[in-house]
């Protein structure tokens, strides 16, 4: 399936939800139902249009402060490609809230206002969108229309822009300009920018390849459920299902199981119950081994020659999500995908200052939305990789012992003491 997972950030006001609104409606994906619901909610809209915000802030409380707060999902399709869109909250105090819609996230769209230019919430939405790995940033300068559709705006903002970046070290940065509101360069072409010769916002997130990120090449799978039905017919039948997080597995492939070691080979892949003889990210699929090994749920399959980190020390960027505390000696739960394993908190290097990239060392205790780099000590050995490396393998929660709540997302990071963002 070609699907594409993107989200929204910017500061309050940039018009993020118009945005979504613009791209559901001129794609023609919003239903004539909701669309009659939409056009009588808007009809004290200054100017008579239909307010197309309303398509995404559908909490109560954010129509009534004219704002988003909780991450909106929503959902469309092109003839191109099927989206998932992840509209995040503007104000600091929801940063927990955009690192959650962020961590799946194949593209960020970046909305600037062109009256305001770069201002700080523009920068600390960008910084996340970094140390989440994002891999395809676009960098949507909103509101043209409001500066008379200037090119030396655009042209200012975009420097301003890229001098800041610079230290981010993104991937892939384009600059589109527009007009959510008028729908400007958002699905179609705009008449009122001729000097502006780039792709629209829907050409771009339909044609934008997130293959190689998403998927990777390191074989990575790691046990769900095991599989011993006991029956009859299936006396002998033993096997490992999970989902493939990154590359392919082949019949005949040299394997190691993680926390063990031990290697082995495969000797049959089943996918919907079919044996094949290959499958690959992201299908779900039932892996058979030569050998009995000692394998549970949390156990990692990889591939005998590209292996993972395998350590009890994990050294990470947390995003606190909770309001318990988190500090040294703090012991909670971790769990990495189906796994899950007791962790204590060893050490705090630091706390990032979102607004200026400055780190704060040693910090006594970390808030929510606090983000900072911790190293922890779990109690088995977890196998995983840096998440710049592999974003499936790479991530985690940290859960409180007694309440089971979440209390931070964590990005696991190379085992080195000096990491810089």
């Amino acid at each position: 399936m070609n699907l594409l997972r993107f989200i929204t950030c910017g500061s309050v006001d940039d018009g993020k939800s118009t945005l979504i609104g613009r791209l559901l409606y001129d794609s023609h994906a919003v239903s004539p139902d909701i669309l009659q619901a939409i056009e009588r909610q808007s009809r004290n809209t200054p100017g008579g249009g239909i307010d197309l915000s309303l398509l995404t802030d559908g909490l109560r409380s954010e129509r009534e402060q004219g704002i988003t707060i909780d991450v909106a999902y929503k959902y469309f399709s092109t003839p191109r490609r099927k989206f998932i869109i992840a509209d995040a909250p503007g104000h600091v105090q929801y940063t927990r809230n955009m690192v959650t819609g962020a961590s799946n996230a194949d593209c960020a769209l970046i909305l600037v206002d062109a009256r305001h230019g770069v201002i700080e919430q523009t920068r600390r939405h960008s910084a996340i969108a970094a140390l989440l790995g994002i891999p395809h940033i676009a960098v949507c300068i909103n509101k043209m229309d409001m500066v008379a559709y200037s090119a030396k705006v655009f042209d200012r903002i975009v420097a301003d822009y890229q001098a800041f970046a610079q230290q981010l070290n993104f991937k892939d940065l384009v600059f589109i300009p527009m007009s959510a509101l008028s729908g400007d360069n958002v699905v179609e072409p705009s008449k009122n920018m001729p000097w502006y010769a780039g792709a629209t916002l829907l050409h771009y997130l339909e044609t934008v390849d997130v293959t190689a990120e998403r998927y990777g090449k390191d074989a990575r799978f790691q046990v769900q459920y095991v599989i011993r039905p006991k029956s009859d017919d299936l006396h002998d039948y033993r096997g490992y299902a999970g989902q493939i997080q990154s590359g392919v597995y082949r019949k005949g492939d040299r394997v190691t199981v993680f926390p063990s070691g031990l290697t082995t080979s495969i000797t049959a892949i089943e996918v919907h119950q079919q044996e094949v003889e290959e499958a690959f990210a992201p299908q779900p699929a039932v892996l058979h081994l030569a050998d009995d090994l000692d394998i549970s749920r949390g156990v990692t399959i990889v591939h005998s020659d590209d292996l993972p980190t395998v350590s009890q020390d994990v050294e990470a960027m947390l995003c606190i999500t909770d309001g318990a505390p988190v500090r040294v000696g703090g012991r909670f739960l971790l769990q990495h995908n189906s796994a899950t394993v007791k962790a204590i908190v060893k050490d705090v290097y630091y706390k990032l200052d979102i607004n200026t990239l400055e780190k704060i060392p040693q910090p006594h205790n970390l808030a929510i939305n606090d983000l900072a780099h911790v190293r922890l000590r779990t109690s088995e050995p977890l196998s995983f990789d840096p998440y710049a490396i592999n974003r499936k393998t790479g991530a985690f929660i940290l859960i409180h012992e007694n309440t089971c709540q979440t209390v931070a997302a964590g990005i696991m990071q190379k085992i080195e003491p000096d990491y810089v963002i």
